[in-house]
Parts: structure tokens; sequence; C-alpha cells
């Protein structure tokens, strides 16, 4: 009753008309900067942070919520109409989504992206709400061997279920590893593999890279095979979802929820692993024959149902180690706690006693925040899609325009340029030979935390490897992750001996 006295308290501060015209601005604009590649909520809140200035601090951080939530929305927009990924955590929604959008089916697969945002932030929003504390206590207990383990499942996983190869995955998975690895070392500080080229010390950044491999990529391939490619862009069939659409989509938003809000909660995590978790486990999980036949080639809807819900159940749950630990788990998160300590606010165990109102309202203005979003992209489905009648040449010349803007808008460099089309290059190479692309996203996101992870855990084991199998939790992700890898195979074998076996 507590926990409900002091949410209703926050409603009563959250929908006076000042915050929720803050709401509804921070949503609105949110969903208009997700949408332009390359310029994700990280860098919406920092630009937007100076106008809030004289702003009352209930106000700015449901300000910085509404613009939280809306651009993670606004990326999965361009992700399923243009194939162009906002930020990284759209990359999986772009595989499936964009598919579906040249089947005819884009109106289906961004009404199933707004609806998964709002059953999975509506969710995680209630954990945030009921479990905050305690969540928070359990994922601090989590060691280094537990957080290299987690992203050890995240490289099997993906490397295993993306592409028709494993040993292709793989490659693409070593690929972004090694590009992970250009710029200073964590530890030492030395540089390395820059070249002696300055501008590589600060690394390669991952939003050039997603941009580069997706969009630029996208673009270059349909200028070099146009004509030579059948185009499977079929006339727009409706806007809205269909029976068939709900029923495939409803368990798809649970699963994702369900594998997104621990991911949210841990305080080394991020939306690339749950994201690419539940995609593998709707492309394993996928029973009907038409849905299994549609993955990677119509666009399933499950593919994005999935990873949207993971990806917005994630990103709700990430304010419980913000508000409780003080520990920020992503580029957004870190501007927020920047935003809290602007007001003198320290977020952190002593919180919710300290500045109960603020906090319970801000948590309010995540359910308002959720249904704005619906009521705001639920309508203009049917417009977002008229994105698709825009002639190829405008569009491919505005899909290049957005990512050579957003790539040298991150830091106003020639050289981020020219790498962007180099990498959009490789791209169109991996494309050609059929090479997935996603995983060398993964290995540049997750490398170096894995390495500081390994590392760490190395130094806590005292340069021995018995520290793995030390902890109930590494334990079970050592078996998780022989089993990913072992069982597909075994069971891969045993199908074809059965089949061999009826032959016979």
């Amino acid at each position: 009753m507590e926990i409900f006295n002091a949410l209703m308290h926050g409603f009563a501060l959250a929908i006076t008309p000042a915050n929720l015209l803050w709401c509804l601005v921070g949503c609105a604009l949110g969903t208009a900067v997700g949408v332009l590649p390359g310029i994700g909520p990280a860098v919406a809140v920092a630009m937007l942070l100076p106008i809030t200035g004289k702003v009352d601090v209930t106000a700015s951080m449901i300000f910085f919520s509404g613009i939280y939530y809306g651009a993670m929305y606004g990326g999965s927009t361009t992700s399923i109409l243009l194939n162009t990924p906002g930020e990284t955590a759209s990359m999986v929604t772009a595989m499936e989504g964009n598919k579906m959008a040249k089947s005819g089916r884009a109106g289906a697969a961004l009404a199933t992206a707004a609806i998964g945002s709002f059953v999975a932030g509506t969710i995680a929003t209630v954990v945030v709400t009921l479990f905050a504390p305690f969540v928070a206590e359990f994922a601090v207990k989590l060691g280094p061997p537990e957080y290299f383990l987690l992203m050890l499942l995240a490289f099997t996983t993906v490397s295993a279920v993306l592409g028709k190869s494993t040993l292709r995955g793989m490659t693409a998975l070593f690929i972004g590893l090694a590009a992970g690895c250009i710029g200073l070392d964590q530890i030492s500080g030395q540089g390395r593999y820059t070249g002696g080229i300055p501008e590589l010390l600060d690394g390669i950044e991952i939003v050039l890279v997603a941009v580069g491999l997706f969009a630029v990529a996208e673009v270059l391939y349909a200028v070099l095979y146009e004509g030579r490619v059948v185009e499977g862009q079929n006339k727009l069939s409706r806007v809205h979802m269909t029976a068939r659409d709900w029923k495939r989509s409803i368990p798809a938003w649970l699963r994702g929820t369900a594998i997104g809000t621990p991911f949210g909660c841990i305080p080394a995590g991020g939306t690339e692993i749950p994201t690419f978790l539940s995609y593998a486990t709707e492309k394993k999980l996928a029973k009907d024959s038409d849905a299994k036949a549609e993955f990677g080639t119509k666009g399933a809807i499950e593919g994005v149902a999935g990873p949207e819900a993971a990806n917005n159940a994630t990103v709700t749950a990430a304010l419980i180690p913000l508000l409780t630990l003080g520990i920020p788990t992503s580029n957004t998160t870190a501007i927020l706690l920047g935003a809290f300590q602007n007001y003198g606010i320290q977020p952190g165990p002593q919180l919710f006693t300290t500045s109960a109102a603020l906090v319970w309202a801000l948590i309010a203005s995540l359910y308002i925040g959720n249904v704005m979003l619906l009521v705001l992209n639920l309508p203009m489905v049917g417009l977002w899609v008229k994105l698709l009648k825009i002639p190829k040449p405008q569009l491919y010349a505005g899909i290049l325009i957005f990512a050579t803007v957003g790539a040298y808008g991150m830091r106003q460099s020639a050289f981020d340029l020219v790498l962007l089309y180099a990498i959009g290059v490789l791209g169109v190479v991996m494309r050609r030979f059929d090479f997935p692309t996603a995983p060398v996203v993964v290995g540049m996101i997750l490398g170096p935390l894995a390495e500081a992870q390994l590392r760490n855990a190395m130094s806590i084991g005292e340069g021995s490897a018995a520290v793995f199998f030390q902890r109930p939790m590494s334990i079970v992700l050592v078996i998780v992750v022989l089993a990913v890898m072992i069982l597909p195979r075994v069971a891969k074998r045993l199908g074809e001996r059965r089949a061999a076996a009826s032959i016979v």
C-alpha cells in the first residue's frame, strides 16, 4: 500500500497541465529524433539539456523520460521502412521489419512495434514500481565472471543464429571483435591497432558502424545491383494487424519483455544482448512452417515484435540501477545521471527517501509517456508507410544525406565520413557473399566490455580460469553457453540419422 500511495502521489504531480505538456513534447521530439539515423536518444537528451536549465526539476525529468522513450520507438520506424537503424538497439528490428515492408506488410510491422513497445514498457514500468530496490540488490551481486559469461552467451547465440552459416556468423563476429580492439587499451592506456592515425585513438564509433553497415551498404548495394535483383516490394495491403498477426505477436511481446526486463536491471546491461537473444528465441520457437519460412525471406512478425518488446523493456528497467544505485547502464542514462546532478540530486539508495516526490512523479510519467507514444504513433502508421512511395533515387539520396549528416555531426570529423563509406563498402561485400552484418556490430559493442570483464575476472582468480566455475550463477551460464553450442548440432545429427533410417 505504501508503494501504491507513493505512486498515486506521483501521478498527482505528473498529470498537472505543465508536466503533461512537457511529457508530450518530449515524446514527440524523441520520436522525431529517433527517426534520424545516427542521432539517438543520448544525443537528443544532451542537445536538449540546456533548454530545461530554468525549468522545474520534476518537469525536466519528465521531459527527458519522454525523449528517452520516444527516441527508442522512433528508431524502429526507419529500421522497418528504410533498413536504416537510428540506434544499435533497432538493428534486429531492421532485419525482419524491412523484409516485411518489402513484402507489403510495413503497416503490420510498425503496428506490432508500437504496441509491443507499449506492452513491454508498461510491464517493465510495473517492475520498476514494485521491485526496484530488490532487483538492484540482486543485480549488484553479479561479478565480472558472470558478466563475461553473459557476453559470451550473446556471442555464441548471435553468431549461431544469424545468417545461414555458423562459420560465416563467427567470421563476422570476429571482424567486430577486432574492430572493437582499435583505440586506447582500457587498462594500460596504450594505443592499439591505430596505424598511427590519431582519429582512431578514441576507437570507432559504434553508431558509425551501424549506419555504415546497414544504411550506406543498403544504398550502395542497390546502386551496384539495381535491375539485377528482383525487387520484393509488393503493394501495401493494409496498415493494421490481422487476427493472425495478433496471435503471433502477443506471445512474442511477452517473451521479449521477460528477456529484456532482467537485462535492464543489470548494471552492465545494454539493449543489444536482449534484442538479439529475443530474436534468436523467436527464430528457434517458430513452430508454424509459414512462420519458419518467413524468417530471413519475407519477414516474420515475431522477429519484429519480440526484439522491440525486449528493447523497450530493457530501456525502462535500466532506470532501476540508475535510480537505486546511481549506476548508468547506457549512454542515455549516463546523460540522465548528469541531468540529475545538475539539479543537485544524487541517484542512489537514499533517493527514494530524500527525493521521493520526484522519483514517483518520474515513474508515473513513464506510464503516461507510454500511452502518449501509442496514441501519437498508431494513427501515424499510414503516414510513415508513405515513405515507401518516395521514388528510389530520391529515397536513397535522402538516406545517404541523413547518414552523412548524422555521422559528421557526432565528432565533426571528415575522417569519420571516409570511415563511414569504407564501412559501407565492407557491408556491400559482406552482403554480396552472404555474411551476416549484425554480428559485426555485436562484436564491436560487447568486445571491449567482455575484454574488461575477462581481465577483472582473471585478476580476481589470480590468473586461474577456475574463477568461472566457483560461483553458482557462473556455472549455470557456462552450462547454457555449452548447450547453445552443442545441442543444435546434436539435434541436427539425430534428425539426419532418423531421415536416413526412414529412407532405408
